[in-house]
């Protein structure tokens, strides 16, 4: 695989590693970038570069990558712990800790919910392959709460098709920064990529992006922040996150959208989800607590 870049202004002065981290998406860590720099597939105008080196406004930057490097190998059971909230012959539902990323990539092919999911359970779907066994959607690292995984393929199929659908309801709970004026509102902006940093994104203009809804209610106002209710009408990347800044009330402790230091965490919770079982066709919702902290008063 090859990428070609030519420097624009926004992103003079950086470091190659950072440069190269920012623009690459799907790159696993700087640390892989910088393997990439000292095997000399990196050119800067046509010539090696090192790691510190700062990029300038024109300079063109080739690298090449071998695809295999990207994909997660040899997959291994892990005994970790794992809060089983629901389980039957077709779906599994895990209340998932914060930290605990859903599937491996390349540079993190260990310690994740995949690895737990295959040291305890025998049957998993294989219909997104053997990287992603079970997984039918994603939670972000650092977002704790309900996720729904499928043991056959039968049922990931027909989950799957009810994510495309909209027809899942999700309600996640978050703490924001500052006092929402209005008891309950529509967030009806689209999302589009960041032209900086690879894993961001942004509020595009209509036409543009993907189209991203969000709703949300207050429940309760605190001193400096206000706890959410947040309903996604659409599944876009950190689009919950996008949404509250877009908004002016950030999610506390969001490094990449707000201030992470704002909170011990970030402090989103995929609290219930509601579908139509795979298999029985009965609707069936899951509720978990709210996390003690997102209560606290601070």
């Amino acid at each position: 695989m090859k990428h070609h870049f030519i420097v624009e202004e926004a992103h003079k002065d950086l470091r190659l590693d950072v440069y190269l981290t920012h623009m690459i998406e799907n790159i696993p860590s700087r640390t892989f970038v910088k393997k990439l720099i000292d095997s000399k597939t990196v050119m800067v105008n046509g010539k090696p570069a090192k790691t510190k080196y700062k990029v300038l406004i024109g300079d063109k930057i080739d690298v090449t990558i071998d695809q295999a490097s990207l994909e997660p190998q040899d997959l291994v059971a892990e005994k970790i712990a794992l809060d089983v909230f629901y389980e039957d012959p077709d779906i599994i539902i895990i209340n998932k800790p914060i930290g605990l990323t859903v599937h491996p990539a390349a540079g993190n092919q260990s310690g994740t919910l995949v690895n737990a999911l295959l040291g305890r359970f025998e049957e998993l779907s294989d219909i997104n392959g053997d990287v992603r066994p079970g997984i039918i959607h994603r939670l972000d690292r650092d977002t704790s709460g309900l996720i729904v995984v499928a043991k056959t393929n039968v049922a990931h199929a027909r989950l799957a098709r009810q994510f495309e659908k909209h027809t899942v309801i999700k309600r996640y709970v978050a703490r924001v920064q500052g006092i929402i004026q209005y008891d309950q509102g529509v967030v009806d902006v689209n999302i589009g990529r960041h032209p900086k940093y690879h894993d961001q994104r942004r509020v595009v203009e209509k036409g543009e992006g993907k189209e991203a809804v969000s709703l949300y209610q207050v429940l309760k106002r605190f001193k400096k922040s206000t706890l959410v209710a947040l309903f996604p009408q659409t599944g876009r990347t950190h689009q919950l996150r996008i949404h509250m800044k877009h908004l002016g009330h950030p999610i506390l402790g969001d490094e990449k959208y707000g201030r992470r230091e704002s909170f011990s965490r970030l402090a989103l919770h995929a609290q219930s989800i509601a579908f139509e079982h795979p298999i029985t066709k009965q609707s069936i919702e899951f509720s978990c607590p709210v996390p003690a902290e997102f209560l606290q008063e601070n």
